[in-house]
């Protein structure tokens, strides 16, 4: 089995300054988390640093992001040695605040197994 890269944490959130914006509740943020907004895109993006989690939350307006979107995002919050995933938790700890928004996560002090590389492309 595969393992994805351990310990460390997603990209400095400065790297991404030039989409940093001030969110309505949320404030500016800190180097734990912030509201970052991609227009061109019309990306809105929440990422959050805590608890053991790395965690990115990706909406659009009208319709849930595509691959490509992720993909972008992905590369953007995270290095490229670490792999993240999109969870599909029980139905019993589904919670859906916002439509059309899809998270990445990684957990800071483990690592995610993966599948062997030819079942994943």
């Amino acid at each position: 089995m595969n393992v994805s890269h351990i310990w460390g944490s997603m990209k400095d959130f400065s790297e991404n300054h030039k989409y940093r914006q001030k969110h309505p509740s949320l404030g500016w943020g800190d180097h734990e988390g912030g509201f970052f907004y991609i227009p061109d895109k019309k990306l809105r993006i929440i990422a959050s640093k805590g608890a053991g989690w790395d965690h990115v939350s990706v909406s659009l307006e009208t319709r849930c992001p595509t691959w490509d979107e992720m993909e972008l995002v992905k590369r953007l919050f995270f290095n490229e040695n670490e792999a993240v995933f999109q969870i599909h938790p029980p139905v019993k700890d589904y919670i859906n605040r916002m439509p059309y928004c899809l998270h990445l996560w990684r957990p800071q002090r483990e690592a995610i197994p993966l599948p062997p590389t030819w079942m994943i492309g």
